[in-house]
Parts: structure tokens; sequence; C-alpha cells
């Protein structure tokens, strides 16, 4: 329970609320590097998602009463204050309207959660491996719990869409594998002391039990009845998971007309780039080209060295020049994903302590040959100067903030928004200066606007552009997206299908890499404006990107005036 001591200033109350909240969620606790998690998992039920909305409407009531004490207007007082606000309104107004009894998406469900909080601990002594027989035996009544708040959803009449049960029982199909001698809870603890081996077997056991009774019951159960349910989201609730992502209230006509303009104006880049790769090609001709006949490598082992080398020059070429990097966040990983997940490479964060470092996955989905040219500008996405850069240094820069800003107050639209803002800048400063690279970047950037196309087109059913070249006139749907995703990408299909269920699942999120990324230049371009002359690069980066987390409204207006 919060505490309401008399001189508790919004950053108290933040992190007071981040403490209370990673005792009802271990596994935020896990990924904070917080001791005495490491063997539990979080109530998934619908009284564990009630606890959490209390904590949050008591962090609320102190945060009103801490805005008013002396010192409570500071700018950094004000920054969190504005941050908590917003992002604990936000997350109660998906509390009110139920979306924990809906909870089913190919990407960081709750299933998703609780498998992938394993690859955050520490594998180096039998003490680590008894956390995790401890936590595997709590997979059991974690997705139980689950189980329950979506049978409440289905009787509240909240059904999750039926793409997304398809996709998350043949996720959790792969985890499992032929037999529980194969299932990825089984190779988790495989390289576990001989002196644990019976205790981890069971364990392991139980937990892939757990996931194959969750799996059955969603295939026989719960999949069939959601069969007709819509995978659209639709106007009111596609309006609250848009304000969950992004910390705005975007006016969704214009950013939908604004995904277009980004689309033409690629294309004729694309057009461009083209000429050089493969002469009188047109730009999905010369990506094709490229995925069979571009610069490839072989072997999973060769292209993680290859990714991580790649890294470790970007970050040479950046630090000191364009960026300052603390010696901690020069440290950055690449690893193979664990199979069962999405086809986009992720990052994810270092504890705070920097003892587990950040680190960028790639999903190999059974490739063992890898087209390199889309993946230098991806890599700077999830790396440097992308997301590793920014979590990191918000990290780095916790004691001087508050660790709720730089940890949980995560604004997904803010930290895409600066990943894609750094694609675009590593582009600005001649980094993909090969022709592959540069066309890789602009197939990625072409992505990202074409989200913002299908994702608030679809959700919305809005009308194709009369003068459009696809379908005009047309309202969008699931397979009209497809369609346009898949005539506009150098991607594989694999890759566009598993795009398209993400979005139906996340409704809101694509669409923040193009909008943060527009709020990024636009705090740059607002900044070098009031400065003129005085506008130094390297220092407005550094000062940004020690802000913290903020939502995209309250972001320009910080940034504009560093």
């Amino acid at each position: 329970m919060l505490s309401s001591a008399d001189d508790k200033l919004p950053r108290d109350v933040a992190d007071d609320y981040l403490d209370c909240l990673s005792r009802l969620e271990p596994i935020l606790a896990t990924q904070l590097g917080a001791p005495g998690s490491a063997r539990h998992l979080p109530d998934l039920s619908p009284a564990g998602a009630e606890a959490r909305a209390a904590l949050a409407r008591t962090a609320l009531r102190e945060l009103t009463r801490a805005e008013n004490r002396p010192g409570g207007n500071t700018d950094e007082e004000r920054r969190c204050a504005r941050l908590l606000r917003e992002r604990l309104t936000a997350e109660l107004a998906m509390h009110e309207a139920e979306e924990h009894l809906r909870a089913v998406s190919n990407l960081r469900s709750p299933v998703h959660n609780v498998r992938e909080v394993f690859t955050a601990m520490p594998t180096e002594t039998p003490d680590h491996y008894a956390d995790i027989a401890a936590r595997l035996r709590a997979v059991p009544v974690a997705l139980e719990g689950y189980r329950a708040s979506l049978s409440k959803g289905l009787s509240r009449r909240l059904p999750a869409g039926p793409r997304q049960v398809d996709a998350v029982t043949g996720q959790i199909t792969q985890w499992l594998g032929e037999d529980v001698r194969s299932s990825w809870f089984q190779g988790l603890v495989t390289d576990g002391p001989q002196v644990l081996r019976e205790e981890l077997d069971a364990a392991a056991a139980e937990a892939t039990g757990a996931y194959a009774a969750l799996r059955d019951w969603l295939r026989g159960t719960y999949g069939p009845a959601v069969v007709d349910s819509p995978d659209i989201a639709g106007d009111e609730r596609y309006a609250r998971w848009v304000r969950y992502w992004n910390g705005m209230d975007p006016d969704l006509e214009e950013a939908y007309l604004y995904g277009w303009s980004e689309y033409y104006r690629l294309r004729a880049e694309m057009a461009s780039q083209a000429a050089d790769i493969l002469p009188g090609a047109t730009p999905w001709q010369a990506l094709g080209y490229l995925a069979d006949h571009g610069h490839a490598i072989d072997g999973v082992e060769r292209v993680r060295h290859r990714l991580q080398t790649l890294m470790d020059d970007v970050i040479a070429a950046v630090d000191g020049t364009y960026f300052d990097l603390a010696q901690s966040i020069r440290r950055v990983e690449v690893r193979i994903a664990p199979p069962g997940r999405s086809a986009a490479p992720y990052y994810t964060g270092p504890s705070e302590d920097f003892s587990r470092p950040g680190r960028t996955w790639l999903p190999t989905m059974g490739r063992t040959r890898f087209p390199f040219f889309d993946l230098a500008a991806t890599w700077c996405h999830e790396g440097v100067p992308g997301h590793h850069l920014q979590l990191a240094q918000w990290t780095l820069v916790a004691g001087k903030l508050s660790r709720y800003q730089t940890t949980l107050g995560l604004v997904s639209a803010n930290t895409e928004g600066w990943a894609l803002y750094a694609e675009r800048f590593m582009d600005e400063i001649g980094f993909f200066s090969d022709p592959e690279w540069r066309m890789g970047y602009l197939d990625g950037q072409m992505m990202r606007a074409n989200r913002v196309i299908v994702d608030i087109g679809m959700h919305l059913r809005l009308r194709i552009p009369p003068d459009s070249h696809f379908h005009p006139g047309e309202r969008w749907t699931p397979q009209l997206a497809r369609e346009f995703l898949g005539a506009h990408t150098g991607r594989p299909a694999d890759f566009v299908d598993s795009e398209l269920v993400r979005y139906l699942g996340r409704p809101g999120q694509a669409i923040g890499y193009k909008l943060g990324e527009r709020a990024w230049l636009a705090g740059r371009t607002a900044a070098r404006t009031a400065r003129g002359d005085a506008f130094d690069l390297k220092e407005w980066h550094m000062a940004a990107l020690s802000l913290g987390s903020l939502g995209l409204d309250d972001l320009v207006e910080e940034i504009s005036v560093l």
C-alpha cells in the first residue's frame, strides 16, 4: 500500500507506486532487477487486475496532494507528475473498459509475459536454477488466473479477436514441442545443475502441462465461442487504445491522411533508390531482387555475430559526435530470439544496475539464410541510437528523475518514435550509403507509413481515398490491409501475416512509430529555430534523452525548449 507521508513530492509518489506495483507484478520486479521476485508470478485473475487498479487510484489521490506541496511544481516534479497522471488515467480507462478480460494477442500478452520472464532470469548458480524451478511451478496457478479472466470476458460478451486466438494457440503449440522432453520449458532447464535435475525436470513438466491445458482450452472452448467476433476495435475502443499507446488523442482523420502523404513521399524515394539496384525495376521488384540475390549471411550464429559487429560499429560512429554514451550504455548484446513469437526483431532493456545489459533479439522463424539489406536499419532502431540508447540512458539518469519515469512509465509512441527518428538520423548522416542498406531503410519507413494507413483505416473502417491506385473508395477490411501490406514491402509473407495479426491485436500501437517520429522531428525543428546558431545537436540529443518518458503531446512541448 502506498504511504501518505506529508513530505512526499510527485517523484516520491511515482516511485512508491512502482515499488508497490512490483510486489503485485513479480514479472515487472524481475525486469527491474529487484530482489525477492524470482520465485513468483502475478495474479492474472480478475481479482489481481482489480488490485492493480485500486493501487493506481490510490496513487492518483496521492499525486494530487504531492503536487500541492512546497516544491511540487519544479520542472522535474512537474514532468513526472504529468507522466504519472496521464499514464494512470489511461490505464484505468483500459481497466474500466475491462480490456484485461479479452487480453489475447500474438505479442506481449500475459501468455507471452509469463514465458519470457524466464529469459530475463540469471542462470549462473544452483540458487538461480532453484528460483527458476520455483517460478516454473507457479505457472499453472498464473495461467489458471488468466483463464478465469478470459472466461469472465466471455460471460460479459467481451471477446478477443479470432485471429489472435489462432495465433496464440499456434505459438503455444510451438513452445510445447512434440512432447514434454522437447518443450521450450524443458530446454530452459537442460543446462541446470545435476543436483537439481529431478526438481527442474518436474517443474518444467508442470509448466509445459499448464500451457498445454491452456492451449487446449483456447482451441476447444474459447476459440469456438469467439469465432464470429470482429477482429477490429471500432471507434470507441480504438480511441482508448490510441491514448494508451501514444499518450495523446490525435486527430485520427488527419493522421490517416498523413500516413498517405508519407506513403507517396517514400514511394518516390524508393523508386529513385531502386534504379541503383536493378535498373528499370519497381521498388518492390528491387526489394525482391535483394531478398534473393542481395548480400546475405548463412548461419544463425554468423548473422548474430555480424549484427553484434554492426552495433559496435554504430557506437563507434556516433559516440562523441552526435551522442555522449556512458560506458555502461556502450554494452548491448545481440541474441537469437526463442521460437514461438512474432516475426519482428525486438529489444529488452537493462536491469536498473546494468548487471543485465540491454539486448536486441533476432527471431529466425526457422531460417538459416539472412538477407542483410533490411537488418542494418533495424538494428539502428532496436539498438543504438534507437531503443537501447534511449532506454539505457533513462536507466542511467534514473536518480535525477524517478525510477517510474525510466521504466514502467514508458509511452510506446515516445520510444518507437525515437527509434524511427534514430533510423532517419542515421540516414541523414550517411550511414546507409550502401544502396542495399538504404533500400532496406526506406522499406522500413514505408512499412511504418503503411501501418498508419491500415491500422487507422481498418479499425475505424475508413474509406480508401478515391484517387488511390489501390481499391479507391472502398472501406478498409483486414483482408484489404493484408493485400496492401503484402504489395508494398520487401518482407516475406509470414512476416506480413504476423504484422497484420499484431495490428489487430494491439489497436493503435502501430501508428505510434510515425506519429512519434513526427513529434521528435517537430521538437528538434522548434529547438533549432529557437536557439539558432547556438543550437548544439549532441547537447540537444542528450538533454532530450534524459527527460524520461512523456506522452507525445507533452514530449513536443518539453523538447522544443531544450
